[in-house]
């Protein structure tokens, strides 16, 4: 009887906190809608730095520890590319380990494999999902999310996914081309496509996408306070990766990340990733910067040591994808048969937007290119919308 008026304390606290703190309450802080699914349950979480709750004081603490206090039974913790406190650098293999502060045993789903399999996932009954994805096709949380969906729907767990707002939240760029799927482009949908988490993660179920049209135990816990096509973006309260620390990386991240299918550098290894690009040999010098080494950010970034010259106060188109950086550095670049490499197709989802850029086709006409596929997705999204 004292557990119980305890755990009923907590949760009054924690939601005294959310209600006079935050306008949005994402769907890891709504325990009431949850808590029953996972009592008595064993439970993996799947999460990272990312998966945080308030307290009574605003205070931001980890869900794993507010879910222990509240006598959830963890088993196991995943954890996605960047790890599970978010400090491996993007593309750094992520080992398997031990929470020093837990003592629960860390399974990375971004090392020897990326989808769970039997033996890792075979004594779980529940996987939560909370992780801050920013709405980019090529942004692989929802990437590792189609795998977990996979493995649990073939091994008889449910997921619970617990939403978050979409710092993205519009429509652009080229849909994915079957042809070029990868982890970094699993679905046929645009770079961006304006789903939160939870409602990619029922498209993916609706639209028979998993592995033999497999469908997923799947619930998700939705949030209060937030909905499509806000005027102002959403604010992340945590960086989602190491090197997007800030609203305005954040804000550029789907327009450069092109970039990291080309030789111009955006600006790893420095103080301002996502914020910058250049490279040694671009033709303006008034601008510069050296990238070194940044442990659990970027340990070897592109052009470490070596000065580079390019552009710096960029801004983004607001709520579109904004090519004009990657054109213009086509245009100026002395040597355009290396300006690309062979991530950029990954990336772009086709090869459609490499060989127009290389042909010299104007930014509006790219853009007109793509409005049909993506008409057709606007079509399939709708199904699956779970907020205004």
């Amino acid at each position: 009887m004292r557990k119980k008026i305890v755990l009923s304390l907590i949760l009054i606290a924690l939601s005294l906190g959310l209600y006079s703190q935050n306008k949005v309450i994402v769907g890891a802080e709504r325990f009431e809608e949850y808590l029953s699914f996972v009592k008595n349950k064993k439970v993996g979480l799947l999460t990272n730095q990312t998966s945080v709750v308030r307290n009574e004081n605003g205070d931001l603490i980890h869900l794993l520890d507010t879910l222990l206090l509240l006598d959830v039974d963890v088993i196991k913790i995943f954890s996605p590319e960047h790890g599970f406190r978010g400090n491996v650098e993007a593309g750094g293999f992520v080992n398997n380990s031990v929470d020093s502060k837990t003592n629960l045993p860390i399974i990375s789903l971004y090392g020897k494999n990326k989808k769970p399999t039997k033996e890792q996932i075979k004594d779980c009954e529940v996987i939560l999902f909370d992780l801050q994805d920013v709405g980019c096709r090529f942004y692989t949380y929802i990437s590792t999310l189609h795998y977990v969906m996979e493995a649990c729907a073939e091994n008889n767990c449910r997921v619970i996914v617990l939403d978050k707002p979409n710092p993205n939240d519009f429509i652009d760029g080229p849909v994915l081309d079957s042809k070029f799927k990868s982890f970094v482009g699993m679905h046929t949908v645009p770079v961006l496509h304006a789903m939160t988490i939870g409602e990619y993660a029922k498209m993916i179920n609706g639209e028979g996408w998993l592995k033999d049209s497999i469908q997923c135990d799947l619930q998700v816990i939705k949030m209060l306070g937030w909905k499509h096509n806000l005027e102002e973006a959403y604010q992340l309260p945590i960086a989602p990766s190491p090197n997007l620390q800030t609203p305005k990386a954040i804000e550029l991240y789907p327009s450069l990340c092109f970039f990291e299918g080309t030789k111009v550098s955006v600006g790893r290894g420095t103080d301002t990733p996502f914020e910058i690009i250049g490279y040694p040999d671009y033709y303006d010098k008034t601008f510069s910067f050296t990238p070194r080494a940044i442990k659990g950010v970027s340990d070897n970034p592109m052009y470490k040591d070596k000065k580079c010259y390019g552009m710096k106060d960029l801004k983004a188109k607001k709520k579109k994808l904004d090519l004009s950086f990657l054109i213009n550095m086509y245009k100026t670049a002395n040597k355009k048969e290396d300006f690309f490499n062979s991530f950029f197709d990954k990336l772009a989802g086709t090869d459609q937007l490499r060989k127009q850029i290389e042909k010299g086709i104007e930014e509006e006409e790219i853009y007109l290119s793509w409005k049909k596929d993506i008409e057709k997705f606007k079509k399939i999204r709708e199904k699956y919308l779970l907020y205004q």
